[in-house]
């Protein structure tokens, strides 16, 4: 009992949740989910490892709360008359949120950790395209692409932009594999002078297609139920003598 009083005192630092799960979010982004410990929180917040506990009780807790802190940080779609606008704007935002916190595109993948701003942003989008005249199974499938392309642009451009030898690395492999594979060594130079291109950022690209897409579906006819056979009327056989 005593411990546990201890661990619940008030400390003498100044604190409060936000602070916490602020510097939580910093420790994170520096060195990576991984790194995260209660300890380590203490120690960068300047206090004992029990003063934490007084405003959160796990890691778990922890985690639940920079996910959410980041996630509130998305621009939510609004419905309107544009949906593929209002829905661009919203991926994008995610997409930029997230690569400044690319540690969180794990956590969003867990079932467990649903956090209400997230739950938001997909009830936001959700919504815009159900408004937008989508079925619930269009939006069902549509919202899964557009998820899926926010989180794995978001891991696959964090893998990418970690090595710091980039371009070395693609210059080597041109050297090596040009005269057997034209078109990979190609694709790698492209990788080289992708900073010096002024094109349409990738991530973009690739959610136009997905919008594009949908806006064709959106606008495709119903399909008609096909007719139900019907079976050939027999003929009355006729009378034999």
């Amino acid at each position: 009992m005593a411990a546990l009083a201890s661990a619940r005192a008030k400390p003498r630092v100044r604190l409060d949740k936000d602070r916490v799960l602020r510097a939580a979010i910093q420790i994170a982004d520096k060195s990576g989910i991984e790194s995260l410990s209660m300890r380590k929180l203490a120690q960068d917040l300047g206090v004992e490892a029990m003063s934490v506990y007084y405003y959160v009780a796990n890691k778990d807790e922890i985690l639940d709360g920079i996910l959410n802190f980041v996630i509130s940080e998305f621009e939510l779609a609004v419905g309107g008359p544009d949906w593929k606008a209002a829905i661009r704007r919203s991926t994008i935002s995610a997409h930029d949120v997230l690569m400044r916190h690319p540690w969180a595109c794990n956590l969003m993948m867990s079932v467990r950790r649903v956090a209400p701003a997230r739950m938001r942003y997909m009830e936001s989008l959700l919504r815009s395209l159900r408004e937008a005249g989508f079925s619930a199974n269009m939006t069902h499938h549509a919202y899964h692409a557009l998820d899926s392309h926010v989180i794995g642009s978001t891991l696959w451009e964090a893998g990418y932009s970690s090595n710091k030898d980039l371009e070395g690395v693609a210059k080597t492999f041109v050297a090596k594999t040009v005269k057997e594979y034209p078109y990979l060594a190609e694709h790698a130079e492209q990788h080289m002078t992708r900073s010096k291109r002024k094109d349409v950022p990738e991530f973009e690209f690739g959610l136009d297609l997905i919008l594009d897409g949908l806006e064709k579906i959106r606008a495709r006819p119903p399909r008609r139920a096909p007719a139900l056979a019907t079976a050939p009327r027999s003929r009355p056989r006729r009378a034999t003598a």
